[in-house]
């Protein structure tokens, strides 16, 4: 992939070049990159807006909120619920998406052209920008370059901020609450953004970590720091069963085949985990059984009819916090 050009040029008193900024003075305009840019007051904001979104859906089914406005889609990687779930959002706002999700092969980078230039050329169409990228930090060499806002849609096993925003949302939405309760994060904690990103998030929040891996894929040292730094409790363990009966959410992750340079490492460690209903009947009788999905063997289908079950529920999440967050960047809300 070639490489990208060492100086971005200048941006608009919108836009911060180097660091994601915080979203304390409003999302209009910004860049949403990493969830170190949230607190808690914003979440609630985004939160409350994507309580709105969820009301428009059931009740008219779309609104011309975005009327006029454009978002492309540029996935360096392969997505189904990311970017269906952007496209949705979008078109039920009104607005009309650039979808550049089926594989950049079919784009101007099968011939070499840069990551600064493909978001030059994007934004002079498209009034927001979502992207995935393979590699850590293009997201932020992304808005380096744009003027226009962009939103991480998973940056390589770097973060990914809009899945830990409908996670979080959906704990809340489940579970009525966040602070006080006892999460369970199972399997590839090494290479899961998705996890980075709600543990980072989950710091904001009086909770107990409990983190279940193979040594190989145990969580990486400055995500544990950070936990760390708040004082917050944790726990590591080998066996899930160790930890079920005490969580009040248990967040299943798959071993991700693409992150291992040695395939013998991820044929060792692939099956370890399996959420079954014997393993349920461990579990309390409120609490909440979440994936980020693709789910390849680790929970059971068997556990799809479990009330506790929300991987589906906190997947539709993923709609109403997008549609919330395009609204807010776009200075709609």
């Amino acid at each position: 992939m070639a490489t990208t050009e060492s100086k971005a040029p200048a941006k608009d008193s919108r836009k911060k070049v180097g660091l994601a900024p915080n979203l304390d003075s409003g999302f209009y305009g910004q860049d949403i990159i990493s969830v170190s840019q949230f607190t808690r007051e914003n979440l609630e904001h985004i939160f409350g807006v994507a309580e709105e979104m969820r009301a428009i859906v059931k009740r008219v089914g779309s609104s011309d909120l975005l009327k006029g406005t454009v978002l492309a889609c540029l996935f360096y990687e392969p997505s189904t619920r990311t970017s269906s779930s952007f496209i949705a959002a979008m078109s039920r706002l009104g607005g009309t998406v650039i979808p550049i999700t089926q594989g950049v092969q079919f784009s101007s980078v099968s011939k070499g052209e840069s990551l600064p230039d493909t978001v030059r050329t994007l934004e002079s169409y498209a009034d927001v920008i979502v992207i995935r990228h393979p590699e850590m930090g293009s997201a932020q060499t992304a808005a380096d370059y744009a003027q226009k806002p962009i939103i991480n849609g998973g940056d390589g096993a770097g973060e990914h901020p809009t899945q830990a925003l409908l996670d979080l949302f959906t704990i809340k939405e489940e579970l009525g609450q966040i602070d006080g309760l006892s999460v369970g994060m199972v399997g590839d904690l090494r290479f899961g953004r998705t996890v980075h990103s709600l543990a980072r998030l989950l710091c904001l929040y009086d909770v107990q970590f409990n983190f279940v891996a193979p040594e190989i894929l145990r969580l990486p040292l400055d995500v544990m720091n950070e936990i760390r730094k708040r004082n917050l409790p944790v726990t590591e363990t080998y066996d899930v069963a160790e930890i079920v009966a005490d969580v009040d959410v248990l967040y299943i992750t798959r071993v991700q085949k693409e992150r291992f340079s040695d395939l013998a490492q991820y044929e060792e460690v692939k099956d370890l985990y399996a959420i079954t209903p014997e393993l349920m009947e461990k579990a309390k009788e409120k609490m909440i059984v979440m994936h980020p999905l693709p789910r390849v063997g680790e929970i059971s289908y068997a556990v799809d009819s479990d009330p506790r079950a929300a991987y589906f529920r906190q997947m539709e999440n993923g709609m109403y916090i997008r549609m919330a967050l395009l609204a807010a960047v776009l200075g709609k809300v």
